[in-house]
């Protein structure tokens, strides 16, 4: 039985027990600082079902034996399209978005009929559906015209100047011989500039993790390019720039996104749990509980659906009940927190690190112990807005007042 575990392995990156391989259900891609939007679960069921058909017939697993109350039927149904229970996916349909939806594509319309359009400036709390819905109008746009070409890029994993410029490129297939280490800024520009084809709508994500901004200024002033940039705030982005830049962001067009309400999330677990799982698995009871101690954040909403979907198949349930809920609430958060942890850079994670070790810690010796650990530390203004973005995060918080101010990790707490 060892084949079929490094077998399910590889396609998952899961290290389990053989009765949780029909449980933990990963995308075949990678998420929201920077994740893939689909998956291919007909051939990953295919592959998890045949291997848990297997050990039941066999009654021998190598490592274990199933739970006595979970069937292989009852496992390998309730997910039945686990890519709507990733909150990276871009649905065909989204819910209580219409007017930014509306706003946005009104910005990008002129480039339908071949003309540039002005630059689209979203904001907004995390998990308020930001990057979903640039990403579903420009698909939508796309399919107006499919001339028009599109690039998304997370400016939190491609931070530097030349790491935007190479992927823009990449994209447009023109990277031939350019040399990451070797190749000039200007050589990049200069391509992009000549660069003959159809429109093309540039999503810069997280864009105020850009370590160089006058790169901004640059692509603002490129025909044939369309920058939609997305962030928490633009006036956090305003304080950092010059104000040349400045003056071309307050001219964009400025789309705002507030947390959902508690009903507004329950709509749209109601409509992710009817395309992700077999029906009659989840309440509206359960489903309330999701979205009212999700707070706002649809990430978190559709995580806990996600975890509690995998812990009821994992006991052979057929329905979600409030106890997978309860389980399941902690775990979300962890999930999403591990996640931003896992894309913060070398450098803000040891800003990070400086503080979860010191407990407590003010502003000033952050940046005095940080300087102590790494090699060209950056500026104190720049591990300023480190701190700054951990805490929109929730990975860290800041108590007191400017004098007496502190910072402190948040604490991260898993269920069984």
């Amino acid at each position: 039985m060892n084949l079929p575990i490094r077998l399910y392995s590889q396609l998952t990156g899961y290290n389990t027990q053989p009765w949780d391989v029909l449980a933990f259900q990963r995308p075949l891609g990678t998420d929201e600082g920077g994740i893939a939007l689909s998956e291919e679960p007909a051939q990953s069921r295919t592959v998890e079902a045949e291997y848990y058909r297997k050990i039941t017939v066999s009654g021998n697993s190598g490592n274990g034996t199933p739970p006595l109350n979970a069937s292989a039927n009852q496992l390998a149904t309730m997910i039945e399209d686990a890519r709507y229970l990733n909150a990276g996916f871009v649905p065909s349909e989204v819910v209580h978005r219409d007017p930014e939806v509306n706003q946005l594509s009104s910005v990008l319309k002129p480039l339908v009929d071949g003309a540039p359009a002005d630059t689209a400036f979203i904001t907004g709390p995390t998990g308020s559906g930001k990057t979903c819905i640039a990403k579903f109008t420009v698909d939508r746009l796309q399919q107006q015209n499919h001339a028009i070409q599109s690039i998304y890029i997370n400016c939190w994993n491609d931070y530097t100047r030349f790491q935007v410029l190479y992927d823009i490129l990449e994209e447009l297939e023109n990277t031939v011989d350019i040399h990451r280490q070797s190749t000039p800024h200007d050589v990049l520009l200069d391509r992009l500039r000549d660069h003959d084809s159809s429109p093309c709508v540039v999503t810069l994500d997280e864009v105020d993790q850009l370590e160089e901004k006058g790169l901004l200024y640059e692509l603002n002033r490129m025909p044939g390019y369309t920058l939609i940039l997305i962030a928490n705030n633009r006036e956090g982005l305003l304080a950092k720039v010059d104000e040349r830049l400045a003056s071309r962001l307050r001219s964009a067009e400025q789309i705002r996104f507030h947390r959902y309400p508690c009903n507004e999330l329950v709509d749209i677990l109601t409509e992710r749990a009817r395309r992700a799982l077999k029906p009659d698995s989840v309440g509206d009871e359960a489903l309330e509980t999701i979205a009212d101690d999700a707070s706002g954040d649809a990430r978190v909403a559709i995580a806990t659906l996600k975890l509690a979907a995998r812990k009821a198949e994992r006991e052979g349930a057929d329905r979600i009940t409030s106890t997978h809920v309860e389980t399941a609430v902690p775990n979300a958060r962890r999930e999403i927190r591990q996640k931003n942890l896992e894309s913060l850079t070398d450098h803000q994670r040891a800003v990070y690190d400086v503080i979860d070790e010191c407990g407590e810690i003010a502003p000033g010796d952050v940046y005095h112990e940080y300087r102590n650990r790494v090699e060209n530390p950056k500026s104190d203004r720049t591990i300023r807005n480190y701190l700054q973005k951990m805490q929109q995060y929730n990975l860290v918080t800041a108590e007191g007042t400017t004098q007496d101010r502190v910072y402190r990790c948040v604490e991260s707490y898993c269920s069984p």
